[in-house]
């Protein structure tokens, strides 16, 4: 998927995390639209619907999807379906690998 390094940048500066508790067994997660999609259903959304979530959609802004997710092994599959919510191809990455990403644009890499 491709994005504009400048649209990175303002997410990072915006922190949409900054609410969220950290945990260690808890990883936040931004996934890429292929295209600016139309959420089908309302925010935020867990997987599976019932017990206990392992993936949790929160928010999105243009093509970019924010959750988090639980380490488990059945959490890929269910990282999968953020393709179906939004009716267009998605790619995942955690957070880190974005603010990673930021400072290599920003130069401090």
């Amino acid at each position: 998927m491709l994005c504009d390094g400048r649209d990175l940048i303002r997410l990072e500066r915006e922190n949409p995390f900054a609410a969220e508790p950290s945990s260690t067994d808890i990883v936040r997660f931004v996934s890429i639209l292929s295209k600016t999609g139309g959420v089908r259903a309302s925010l935020p959304v867990t997987f599976p619907s019932g017990g206990e979530w392992l993936v949790k959609v929160m928010a999105s802004e243009g093509q970019f999807v924010f959750g988090m997710y639980r380490r488990h092994m059945k959490t890929i599959g269910y990282l999968g379906r953020i393709d179906k919510l939004y009716g267009v191809p998605a790619t995942t990455r955690n957070w880190n690998t974005i603010t990673a990403i930021v400072r290599i644009l920003k130069g401090s890499g």
